[in-house]
């Protein structure tokens, strides 16, 4: 096998993902404190930070106000996100978006994950009566481009390692982004949950 930058190990079987899990009021409270607005068309927590907060949240693919909204995994932790943000800006996406260019079997793999992402919005379509102005369109420039990696980590978290090759690259280059303890608490999630409530009744008042 080839020591090359770039190279691909064997492919590894995918593992399998978390159960999906109902929104509890604490987890909306936090999202909230992790969005710094309320959060709109969560289906359920895609998947769980090991600090305890959601990470990620599975997305209706139609907003409460009408809406398409294509990106079915949202990455809500902002700790995470930011160091997503320092790949993007240190070229990470050019560097992928080329090897996608010069190796089949990585450009096969990511095709497939865009098939699952689309899938598992397949499922969710039901819910708010389908999404004909989004079909066929996944997210994070899926099947054959690279523009979010906020996308790309948020599948790999919900869906599980060897769906998406590139998602499992970010998640191994941001490290243990939980380790210095959760990135909202449960004083910080009452603040937002009290500012956001204020800001829905001022709107309510105004319509």
């Amino acid at each position: 096998m080839s020591d090359a930058p770039g190279a691909q190990p064997p492919a590894e079987p995918a593992e399998p993902a978390e159960p999906a899990e109902a929104i509890t009021a604490p987890d909306r409270a936090a999202i909230t404190a992790q969005l710094g607005r309320e959060p709109r068309g969560i289906a359920e927590v895609g998947h769980r930070c090991p600090c305890g907060n959601p990470d990620v949240v599975t997305t209706l693919p139609r907003l409460p106000n009408g809406t398409p909204f294509p990106t079915t995994y949202y990455l809500t932790c902002p700790r995470a996100a930011s160091r997503i943000g320092t790949l993007e800006g240190g070229g990470t996406m050019k560097e992928m978006q080329t090897r996608l260019g010069e190796d089949p079997e990585l450009a096969a793999a990511y095709a497939a994950a865009h098939d699952r992402y689309l899938a598992a919005r397949a499922e969710l379509e039901p819910r708010v009566g389908g999404v004909p102005e989004i079909a066929g369109i996944s997210a994070g420039g899926m099947p054959d481009r690279v523009k979010c990696l906020h996308v790309l980590a948020g599948q790999s978290l919900a869906q599980g390692r060897g769906v998406n090759p590139l998602g499992d690259e970010v998640l191994d280059a941001l490290g243990a982004w939980w380790a210095s303890g959760p990135c909202v608490t449960a004083a910080t999630n009452a603040t937002a949950t009290a500012t956001a409530d204020a800001a829905a009744a001022g709107e309510g008042a105004a319509s």
